[in-house]
């Protein structure tokens, strides 16, 4: 019985019935949305995000914050396009470089941030606006007009995107979930998972216990960067169409799915399975919100809304003085039902 208690008062169990919700809601409003080709096609661009949020939650577990990871989508787009176009490698090893570069990205920022003890935020947002110089400097190497992008990729690439999987599922949600599962295991049921909680609750604590915490806070940033670097190949392949501003508009959605799915702001708790969860009812919201005829331009209204309330609750639960003024005003009440 305790069991089913403990499950009912999990969070990704509230999250689930906030995506039942969605459906039942949006699903009356508009029968479109409960069309599932529609709806898959409708996630296909949000899918990225919800990549990302897996391993930025790493990132935020250990008390840091990564807002860089949208450049680095934009960075990886168009170093694939130019490797392609007009370096003329072969598309798979050009996604290779990128997938390597973007590791490289999330690593130097990373180092910064865990040897040089910068604030992750300064660190990240300056990253931001580097890797999107970088990109737009690669842009300039190719023939291509930076307006036009580049286009024509062969059809083996755009299957990443394009192929579904029983003929409904697309196979960039299918890379997705297993994405889901070995960030899970690796966080999770790993030791190195349980490093990256060491540091968040106590990075003191977890240098004198022999973790090198600065490694494992630089490779959290790794592998959000190695993270967004697979989101900008399957938005690339799914777009057609390589860009240097790709992923510019990710920041906010990304940092509202990690944070909505439980992990803490402040850093020491936090799960995958949350942000993958939290990052699929985010993708719901604008997709319901969208076919219900808000503007596209509007759709980041609601999910900063979404940011403020969910990190106000949290906030309001960790709190020891709101948390000790709220048992004594229900004590107050229960003595006067009493009474």
């Amino acid at each position: 019985m305790n069991k089913v208690k403990k499950l009912f008062l999990r969070w990704e169990t509230f999250l689930i019935l906030v995506i039942v919700l969605e459906f039942v809601v949006f699903g009356s409003l508009n029968t479109k949305f409960l069309n599932i080709k529609r709806l898959f096609s409708g996630l296909n661009q949000f899918i990225p995000v919800c990549i990302i949020s897996l391993f930025v939650t790493f990132v935020m577990i250990t008390g840091g914050i990564d807002i860089q990871a949208g450049s680095i989508v934009g960075l990886t787009s168009i170093t694939v396009g130019v490797l392609w176009n007009d370096a003329g490698l072969n598309i798979f090893v050009a996604c290779a470089i990128a997938l390597i570069s973007g590791a490289l990205c999330g690593a130097l920022s990373g180092f910064f941030v865990a040897y040089t003890g910068v604030q992750p935020m300064v660190v990240t947002l300056g990253g931001s606006f580097l890797y999107s110089g970088l990109a737009l400097v690669v842009t300039n190497l190719s023939a291509n007009e930076a307006y036009q992008g580049i286009s024509n990729f062969p059809d083996a690439f755009r299957a990443l995107s394009k192929a579904e999987l029983f003929g409904v599922v697309p196979m960039q949600f299918a890379i997705f979930f297993l994405l889901v599962i070995a960030s899970y295991i690796l966080l999770h049921r790993t030791n190195y998972g349980r490093k990256i909680f060491l540091c968040g609750v106590n990075p003191h604590a977890a240098e004198f216990s022999g973790i090198n915490t600065r490694a494992v806070i630089m490779s959290t940033y790794m592998l959000s960067g190695f993270s967004a670097a697979i989101a900008g190949i399957l938005l690339t392949a799914y777009l057609g169409t390589a860009k240097a501003d790709m992923g510019s508009e990710y920041t906010l959605p990304i940092i509202t799915a990690v944070v909505l799915g439980g992990t803490s702001n402040l850093g020491g708790s936090g799960g995958v399975i949350g942000s993958a969860l939290a990052a699929l009812a985010v993708g719901f919201l604008r997709i319901g919100l969208s076919l219900n005829g808000l503007s596209t331009q509007y759709l980041d209204i609601p999910v900063g809304l979404l940011l403020v309330v969910t990190v106000s609750i949290r906030f309001a639960r960790t709190n020891p003085k709101l948390r000790k003024l709220f048992s004594r005003k229900k004590r107050q009440t229960v003595v006067t039902r009493s009474n």
